[in-house]
């Protein structure tokens, strides 16, 4: 049987793995379809200056994009590169020419998603994301075809496997953040520029895009509350233990009366749930539906071979309906179209709180704060103090019971002034269960 013959666009992490398993696998891929992939182009930027394995003799190499793109043995685009910028020319350029499109661009997906579907359905070509997110997780499949029967009432995810490592080496070996930040990097967990990871903003993106599958309305990443790590110390989790919790960077998405709720922040979570299992760089989404209940998904959430497995499986499902002649069997965000509606107002979101002080040692510390407390009609939980010498820069805890959020950032924004304070207090929600 004549072949599906494919072009990859990048040579980087994700473009390796996924040239290695149609290389290594190509056998059982043919067992499984029926007829043979091929790979025909092979492109990126610096290609024609390095060594990139798994190419086949007789693929053609390439600097430019477009002649992968445009080529006519190209029957399926692969656009591996990343970014928002030559990606999406990419995608726009193969989605027009009434070609598949397979990505792992989980950025842009979140962003344009939506749009780059309707080009694609206009132009009887189809476009395919698994890889975007969580890696060799295959949480898209699972929302759009596996439990889509069933309407999602929330999902709470660890979708980032850098801030992840981080936090859980942080809590096993008590080192502070720069110290396992410099770690990962040697290790090849973070990038030099670590910005996206730490502060949260690819584990909003990824957000954003399993949003959107889930609940069928269109989400901008930007709209979503978000904070970072790097104000996590051990001391934290010496306290997050005292009380039977850890903390991770959880993605959360609820169902509210006000609308849908998305956050992406460190959160204290008991130990004794499923999420605090999450070590190093996996990822672990659990998906609440109002008919089936609890579900969980755990794999790695990154590295070439588990994403270039997604991509690969992608690149199979497109070549299927290549075969049959089938344009849309499936919504890739399954959804046929998705709603136009405003997220719930972060203001709204109601949480315990876990608030963590640095001070210089004085008396009246704790009537002061519980002042401003009560004044924002704020009840206190606890006041937690483990021992510590240094009275100069005295770290202790006070968590709080459900409250607005709103409420809660008037209160931190009086206590600014507060004389005693060596830095800001860090406030993270406590969950009593996940």
């Amino acid at each position: 049987m004549q072949p599906v013959r494919i072009g990859i666009i990048g040579s980087g992490n994700v473009g390796a793995g996924t040239l290695e398993i149609l290389s290594s696998n190509a056998a059982e891929l043919q067992s499984k379809l029926g007829f043979p992939l091929q790979i025909t182009a092979v492109s990126s930027q610096n290609i024609l200056n390095k060594k990139v394995s798994h190419i086949p003799a007789g693929a053609r190499i390439t600097a430019d994009w477009r002649e992968v793109v445009f080529a006519d043995d190209v029957d399926l685009v692969c656009e591996l590169i990343g970014g928002t910028t030559t990606a999406l020319e990419i995608i726009r350029a193969a989605l027009s020419a009434g070609k598949p499109v397979v990505t792992a661009n989980k950025e842009l997906m979140a962003l344009q998603g939506s749009d780059l579907q309707a080009l694609a359905t206009a132009h009887g070509a189809t476009i395919h994301m698994e890889a975007s997110v969580a890696g060799g997780i295959p949480i898209h499949s699972v929302l759009r075809e596996g439990i889509s029967a069933d309407s999602i009432v929330g999902f709470f995810g660890i979708l980032n496997g850098t801030s992840n490592y981080i936090l859980t080496e942080i809590e096993a070996k008590g080192s502070a953040f720069e110290a396992v930040l410099a770690d990962a990097q040697k290790l090849g967990y973070a990038e030099a520029d670590p910005t996206a990871d730490v502060e949260g903003y690819d584990a909003r993106s990824k957000l954003a895009l399993l949003a959107q599958i889930a609940f069928g309305q269109k989400v901008s990443p930007t709209d979503i509350l978000c904070e970072g790590i790097r104000r996590i110390t051990p001391f934290d989790f010496e306290y997050a233990h005292t009380l039977g919790h850890t903390i991770r960077l959880v993605c959360a998405a609820r169902k509210t009366p006000a609308g849908l709720a998305l956050s992406v922040r460190p959160t204290l979570i008991p130990k004794s749930t499923i999420l605090a299992s999450v070590l190093g760089a996996y990822n672990a989404i659990w998906v609440r539906g109002a008919a089936g209940q609890d579900t969980f998904y755990y794999g790695r959430g990154a590295g070439p071979l588990p994403t270039g497995v997604a991509v690969v499986s992608d690149i199979m499902r497109a070549a299927r309906d290549l075969k049959t002649q089938s344009v849309q069997r499936c919504s890739p965000f399954s959804f046929l179209q998705l709603r136009q509606e405003a997220l719930a107002s972060s203001d709204e979101f109601t949480s315990g709180y876990y608030l963590r002080f640095r001070v210089r040692d004085t008396t009246g510390i704790i009537a002061a704060l519980c002042k401003i407390l009560a004044e924002n009609g704020i009840s206190i939980d606890a006041v937690l103090q483990l021992p510590s010498d240094d009275k100069s820069n005295l770290p202790f805890v006070i968590t709080v019971e459900h409250a607005r959020e709103a409420n809660l950032r008037n209160a931190l924004s009086a206590m600014s002034s507060l004389d005693f304070l060596v830095e800001e207090p860090l406030a993270l929600p406590l969950e009593k269960g996940v």
